[in-house]
């Protein structure tokens, strides 16, 4: 007997292991495991739509007022023979009722699905195969129902002469009011079976039903000191030993039946109410789902057309299965998903009807709490939300422009089911306000980003692929092109189905783009060390594809409550342009550090020479300015989008270099002041003979540097065409200036990345080596001219002019030493600069000259009549510089004498004026306050000589050759005679 709990996929080798596999063979496409409870008992489907079966045609027995009849379908239907079964079912019972037209399907038209007869020829909602033969249609519901379920005529004509047998027994008892496994075994014995297997699975399955329905789930709960139920148990236990005898007057039956009879008959209220075999949680749901299969055609899973008439059938058996209204919608919107899935997702009518069901289903979780209700509706929208999550999780890799159809009605049922499992079954939601939850938004933004991640994972790895020799793109190019497509495909193909439920679903899917490519950039920045065409390439493609993100986030959000902001701040800018900002200003620093370094090399090795070039000055200037423009060349080369932005760091490094160039150009060249002489102190002349003049002493001057000439050593660098060449080289830098400028202005012209308007605007002067060189030049005439004034003609200056006899030593052999210097300065010195340099050392030459007479020591002393030769050799000191009209202007020339002009005239005044003049000066001049009584104080030396200069008139009263000023000196000051 343990035959009858054996493996029950002998029973239905065909069957799916759940218990919803529809009677179909073959499926499209696997079905979905069931949601409901396990039965804990080894029922095959096939045993449970026999069940379900015998169920229906029981019901449907009792609904009608005529005794049960069957007309065999033995073969085709002959016009009489349809006529006599017409006539019969309009007296008979509900279950042999003729079928109406599939035209009026009332249900059908609801549930938006399309009859057969509209749908022929495979149309995507018909899930038809295309043109096939057409079966013969089933006459009666009947009919119809025993080929859905697949129940063998001899099974179906047993189980309604079973049921006669019971009826015959038991008149006017519903079958609500009976335990039909119980009464089918009492009915029958092994004799009634082609063989004894047959009937021993046949007993197995009954007792197995009794065992499911009153022991493991009962209507109402089991005591564990139920004697009935214990006896029950022992009694099926036995069945395993030795078969049970079955039939009317059977000892073993009427002990089975009163075991039964004692379980059934219990109710909640303790009332007997009719029995309870078939109504407990959830064998009821198991049952009850075989016979919602049968509303599915056996061949292609299509809703019958029939369905009216199945429904109103079905409905009989809720009496027996304990099943409402509520029940038959869920399982019923199970059985559409179901056979949407098994279609293989292309039956959109299915799917559709699923989706409208659904709609009922929710409706009724609004209005109950039943525990065993709200325990299935969770278990089966969880079912249904987690396959439809698989796929919305990931939809860019299930659905493409041939399914989208489809997409629209998973994403409503998945939400749908989302909304019903957090808004009427999760507790913690009913304990939170629910305004701060939109589910559907909620579930549509997870969908949204979790395929857009996933999308992007499966572009960085298709991308990777894509780089080849023959395609050296790099890849976060390639990456930001095929992420630009993407968002483009979402915002086209996926976001209309979305923005049902998300009106922002476009901006949170590039946002999400914008995330993943982020974080992926901010990687590849880190890791950049230099400046590379691949680098400039891969950040401005991500750029682009950033300006693009942020156009369609904006577009998408415009009528958004927030403008769109709270996208926008979940997009923190890429900075690409920040990123190459960096890398450009790290290769400028490099160029520019790299020619500090050359300036400083190559300005040591510099020697300044003439005749280096035809325009003398040094190579080392022209290779410099080579390598800026080089400079400037490759930078406008950089593929980069803000050359003018970043110009302003390139040329102000260029002009620090070259700043540094005329810097070092200048230096060690010394100053005016470090060629002056240092002034002798003051004495008073020695009156007496003139021949203390004429004799042939070697003078001794301290201030003397060492006797030159105008031809100095080629080789020093600080000699006089080596100055020339300096200053030549400062004045060549300051004219290429410009040239530099021009050159960067058509460069940006030329540039994609700066436009018109604004290159015009922008000013790019090389300011600090401008002033540096304008200050340099200044410099180097200066010192060039003081230079060779007090240091190459300091042996004429202070060893000869004016030494001794006044008529003896003119300035006739300044004039000669200075004439050739003129010529070196003419034919060296650019044209630009030339005539500054002359007037320099004009201006140098005339201060020698005044210094001879105010400071030329104690070995020089002047008379007032030596004022005219000295007036005269003045004169020619001027002329000298005229040239006859060829040399330097006459007004600055006039300009420059102005200071010898006005004191020469002191040399002409007498003593005494002298004095009284000098009195005079220093009675007006702050001095005379802090002087003490009766005594003038000693003027300070300014440098600013002038004859209303106190101290210019002291010195020249010290070079007076006359008693009255030796007197006046020696008695105010004690002037001495000698040093």
């Amino acid at each position: 007997m343990a035959r009858l709990f054996r493996d029950p996929r002998r029973d239905s080798a065909s069957s799916s292991s759940n218990g919803f596999a529809p009677p179909a063979a073959s499926p499209a496409a696997s079905a979905l495991p069931s949601p409901f409870p396990d039965l804990g008992v080894q029922l095959s489907p096939a045993e449970l739509r026999e069940t379900a079966y015998e169920v229906l045609v029981a019901a449907s027995r009792t609904t009608g007022g005529k005794p049960l009849t069957y007309i065999p379908q033995a073969g085709p239907a002959s016009p009489a023979s349809a006529s006599s079964a017409s006539s019969a079912n309009s007296s008979s019972s509900s279950l042999q009722r003729s079928l109406t037209s599939a035209a009026a399907s009332k249900m059908k038209k609801a549930l938006g699905l399309k009859s057969s007869a509209s749908s022929k020829g495979g149309s995507p909602g018909s899930g038809g195969a295309g043109v096939k033969a057409a079966p013969r249609r089933p006459a009666t519901v009947g009919e119809l129902m025993r080929a859905q379920m697949r129940v063998s005529e001899p099974a179906d004509a047993r189980i309604r002469r079973g049921l006669l047998r019971i009826a015959a027994g038991q008149l006017g008892r519903r079958a609500e009011a009976m335990v039909l496994p119980l009464e089918f075994l009492q009915q029958f014995k092994a004799s009634d079976f082609p063989d004894l297997q047959e009937h021993e699975a046949w007993q197995g399955r009954n007792l197995k039903l009794i065992e499911a329905g009153l022991l493991v789930h009962p209507f109402v709960p089991l005591n564990k000191s139920d004697s009935s139920a214990q006896r029950l148990k022992q009694i099926i236990r036995g069945a395993y030993d030795r078969p049970l005898e079955t039939g009317k007057n059977s000892e073993s039956m009427q002990v089975l039946r009163t075991a039964v009879t004692s379980l059934a008959g219990r109710s909640h209220d303790g009332t007997s109410d009719g029995c309870h075999w078939a109504d407990g949680f959830p064998l009821n749901l198991h049952l009850y789902q075989m016979l919602v299969e049968a509303c599915f055609d056996s061949d292609d899973s299509t809703v019958v057309d029939e369905i009216d008439e199945v429904i109103e059938l079905l409905k009989k058996t809720w009496v027996i299965l304990g099943i409402n209204q509520m029940l038959h919608n869920l399982c019923f919107a199970w059985a559409l998903f179901n056979h949407f899935v098994m279609s293989g997702q292309v039956d959109i009518e299915l799917l559709s009807a699923a989706e409208n069901q659904l709609v009922e289903v929710a409706k009724d979780a609004k209005t109950t709490k039943d525990p065993n209700y709200c325990k299935v509706l969770s278990s089966t929208l969880s079912s249904i939300m987690g396959w439809t999550e698989k796929r919305l999780l990931a939809y860019h890799e299930t659905f493409n422009t041939s399914n989208i159809e489809s997409m629209q009605g998973i994403v409503s049922i998945g939400v749908t089911a989302a909304k019903v499992l957090v808004e009427d079954i999760s507790h913690e939601y009913r304990r939170r306000r629910k305004e701060e939850t939109d589910v559907a938004r909620s579930r549509i933004e997870t969908y949204v980003r979790s395929s857009l991640r996933t999308a992007f994972a499966q572009r960085m790895e298709e991308a990777d692929s894509k780089r080849s020799s023959r395609n050296p793109t790099p890849v976060m190019s390639i990456l930001a092109k095929d992420i630009g497509d993407l968002a483009i495909k979402e915002k086209n193909l996926y976001s209309p189905i979305l923005k049902t439920w998300h009106p922002l679903a476009s901006g949170v899917a590039v946002a999400t783009l914008h995330s993943c490519y982020g974080s992926e950039l901010k990687q590849f920045i880190a890791g950049l060390t230099e400046l590379t065409p691949e680098t400039v390439q891969v950040l401005k493609s991500a750029d682009k594809l950033e300006k693009d993100l942020v156009n369609i986030a904006v577009e998408d959000s415009v009528d958004s409550d927030d403008g769109g902001k709270s996208l926008i701040r979940e997009m923190p800018p890429y900075e690409a342009e920040n990123a190459i900002a960096n890398l450009v200003k790290l290769w400028i620093k490099e160029r520019v550090d790299r020619l500090k370094g050359w300036v400083d090399r190559n300005l040591k090795q510099e020697t300044w020479s003439p005749g280096a070039n035809r325009d003398n000055f040094a190579p080392s200037s022209v290779e410099m300015l080579r390598i800026i423009g080089e400079t400037l060349d490759a930078f406008f080369e950089l593929p980069i989008p803000m050359h003018p932005a970043l110009l302003p760091d390139l040329t102000a490094g260029l002009d620090r270099s070259l700043q540094l160039y005329v810097s070092k150009a200048k230096s060690g060249c010394g100053s005016r002041s470090s060629f002056m002489p240092e002034l002798p102190p003051l004495t008073r002349c020695e009156v007496g003979s003139k021949l203390l003049f004429k004799k042939k002493e070697k003078p001794q001057n301290p201030q003397h540097r060492g006797p030159q000439n105008g031809a100095t050593n080629g080789t020093d660098p600080l000699g006089l065409p080596q100055l020339c060449v300096r200053l030549n080289t400062l004045q060549y830098i300051r004219s290429e200036l410009e040239n530099l400028e021009k050159k960067i202005k058509t460069c940006l012209r030329n540039v994609e990345s700066a436009q018109a308007d604004i290159t015009n605007g922008l000013e790019f002067k090389f300011e600090l080596c401008q002033a540096a060189c304008q200050e340099g030049i200044q410099h180097l005439c200066e010192t060039t001219a003081y230079k060779v004034t007090f240091f190459d003609l300091g042996h004429i200056l202070w060893d000869t002019l004016y030494i001794g006899d006044i008529a003896s030593s003119r300035v006739e052999l300044l004039l000669r030493e200075l004439d050739p210097i003129l010529e070196t300065i003419s034919g060296t010195v650019h044209i630009k600069v030339r005539n500054r340099a002359i007037t320099a050392l004009m201006k140098a030459t005339f201060d020698g000259f005044l210094l001879v007479i105010l400071a030329g020591g104690p070995l020089r002393a002047f008379t007032r009549q030596d004022s005219q030769i000295i007036e005269g050799d003045f004169r020619s000191l001027r002329d000298l510089f005229l040239a006859d009209g060829d040399g330097l202007p006459e007004e600055l020339v006039d300009k420059a004498s102005s200071q010898v002009k006005n004191v020469l005239p002191l040399l002409r005044t007498d003593s005494e004026g002298l004095i009284e003049r000098f009195k005079r000066l220093i009675a007006d001049s702050d001095q005379s306050r802090t002087a003490s009584r009766g005594k003038l104080p000693m003027p300070t030396t300014t440098g600013h000589w002038s004859p209303n200069d106190a101290n210019t008139v002291l010195r020249v009263l010290c070079y007076r050759h006359e008693e009255a000023a030796t007197r006046f000196l020696k008695k105010t000051y004690g002037l001495p005679k000698k040093l």
